[in-house]
């Protein structure tokens, strides 16, 4: 049995995948480039990958391959027609991040909220010192209690925001992108209603033809002065230039964890943006604390020894 891992660096040089060397020959690419991709899998049984690319013509150039184990929740990186009709199984991992993103969700909300940058700098570079008062007031913040929390995409991590929401002491709403999933104990709002009401929106929801930039020049200017809007969900829901000229032309936040292309382009209009202190952009991490890549890997394990199990191999 041969497994071929295609890029352990996505899951951390601090994650041991050992126990895959119980399992079979087990090697190891830290990362896998496109062109690199068929002659990796070519004699692999099993293959794991987070975000490289299989195909069709990659898998029929694997004549072995029997399982795709995907190191996330995503699948769109697998040709998933063109595996069944190979008997190729593929195998997936769901739920394992709920915590982690809910908790990097509130993460950027606090910092952006509450003004974190701004007092971090006043205190290192002195200013706070030479002020001769034992406090600082020149950016007032507000707490979550009481205001609006707004939720678009309510699946598992979007219920659990607004569990933790409210908890803080926040109204929560929240806008179904499939228009389907209405049964909850919040009001549902239409998209620009909730933009429009919520003083914090946080976006979980997946990227496909419903979702793609549904926030964009025609509903951004809905949002209120001084709101935070959060995208922890997928790039491409947000148009990225539309928000860097709303984010110059008047003052709200945002916090990213997701874009469009990543990593970021150095051309990027976020990242010339003329107020940079109403943007927090971070790399893609929420999902990635040390117990949600453990549950990662365990859940892996567990669809290969499955998959083992019942084919007997």
């Amino acid at each position: 049995m041969k497994i071929a891992v295609l890029d352990a660096k996505t899951l951390g040089d601090d994650l041991d995948i050992s126990p895959l060397v119980d399992i079979g020959d087990l090697i190891v690419y830290q990362t896998t480039e496109p062109e690199e991709t068929a002659d990796r899998i070519r004699e692999a049984d099993i293959v794991i990958t987070n975000k490289v690319v299989i195909d069709a013509d990659m898998m029929d150039a694997a004549p072995q391959l029997k399982l795709i184990c995907i190191a996330a929740t995503g699948t769109n990186n697998i040709d998933l027609e063109h595996a069944a009709s190979r008997g190729i199984t593929v195998k997936n991992v769901a739920g394992y991040s709920t915590q982690s993103v809910v908790q990097h969700t509130f993460a950027m909300a606090l910092y952006l909220l509450e003004k974190l940058a701004y007092y971090d700098q006043s205190v290192k570079s002195g200013d706070w010192s030479r002020s001769g008062i034992f406090t600082d007031v020149s950016r007032p913040f507000y707490e979550i209690a009481g205001k609006n929390w707004g939720v678009i995409g309510f699946g598992t991590i979007g219920q659990e925001v607004a569990r933790v929401a409210s908890a803080f002491g926040a109204e929560i709403y929240y806008h179904s992108t499939s228009g389907s999933n209405l049964r909850h104990g919040y009001p549902h709002l239409p998209l620009e209603k909730l933009l429009s009401t919520c003083e914090i929106i946080s976006i979980h929801a997946p990227l496909n033809a419903k979702t793609f930039e549904l926030i964009n020049d025609n509903n951004l200017h809905l949002i209120q002065e001084d709101a935070i809007l959060l995208n922890l969900g997928r790039g491409g829901i947000i148009n990225e230039t539309d928000l860097a000229y709303e984010l110059d032309r008047r003052r709200f936040y945002a916090g990213l964890d997701v874009l469009a292309k990543e990593p970021i382009d150095s051309g990027n209009p976020l990242m010339r943006i003329k107020h940079p202190e109403r943007l927090l952009i971070t790399p893609h991490i929420a999902w990635t604390s040390l117990e949600a890549r453990q549950k990662l890997f365990e859940g892996i394990m567990k669809n290969i020894q499955t998959f083992i199990k019942e084919k007997k191999i």
